[in-house]
């Protein structure tokens, strides 16, 4: 994913190639597709597989960091996205989130590191990196591959600049952690 619409990419030959959309949305859903493919491609998903849908700005992010996060988890079925079964996108509430808190699914901390303020990114995680064999009652069966649509929209970085010295300091943790996932899904509210 780049900047103005493109996206790049290498053949099996390792040729650079680079495409133009005439949207943001059509760079996106080319981006989604790619990394649906990738899953499908893959004998065995034994991480998470994530694709950039936009880069974001500034710093990327790491553990210690608190975020606010938009996003919409899919259930994977048949090689694509199956039925929605959370989803923040429409709620007033964000997701606070502190990376690495171990709060939210091993697949988020994991796939969530290195994105940016205002980034986008498409995850896929396989069951032992979300809810494996237990499932969660009513919204995701045992043993489930998840998507999720994730964007960064505000981000407290635990390390700032400050001053003309250069010196690090400990920013304030302002944001609270995230519940627990539990049957209700793991939203802020």
């Amino acid at each position: 994913v780049q900047p103005n619409n493109y996206s790049t990419f290498y053949d099996d030959q390792r040729q650079n190639w680079s495409i133009m959309f005439e949207s943001e949305k059509a760079a996106m859903d080319f981006s989604k597709q790619v990394c649906i493919a990738k899953c499908n491609s893959c004998p065995a998903l034994d991480s998470v597989l994530y694709q950039d849908l936009l880069l974001g700005e500034g710093q990327g992010v790491e553990a210690g960091d608190s975020l606010e996060i938009a996003y919409t988890g899919w259930l994977f079925q048949n090689n694509g996205l199956g039925q929605v079964f959370d989803s923040n996108v429409n709620k007033d509430k964000l997701l606070r989130l502190k990376l690495g808190s171990g709060k939210v699914i091993k697949g988020w901390e994991e796939g969530m590191m290195g994105m940016k303020k205002g980034g986008r990114r498409y995850l896929v995680i396989p069951p032992a990196w979300a809810y494996g064999a237990q499932g969660v009652a009513g919204r995701v069966p045992p043993d489930s591959t998840l998507v999720f649509e994730v964007e960064v929209r505000r981000v407290k970085l635990v390390k700032e600049c400050s001053g003309s010295d250069g010196q690090s300091v400990s920013s304030r943790d302002s944001l609270a952690p995230s519940p627990v996932p539990n049957s209700d899904g793991f939203s802020a509210d």
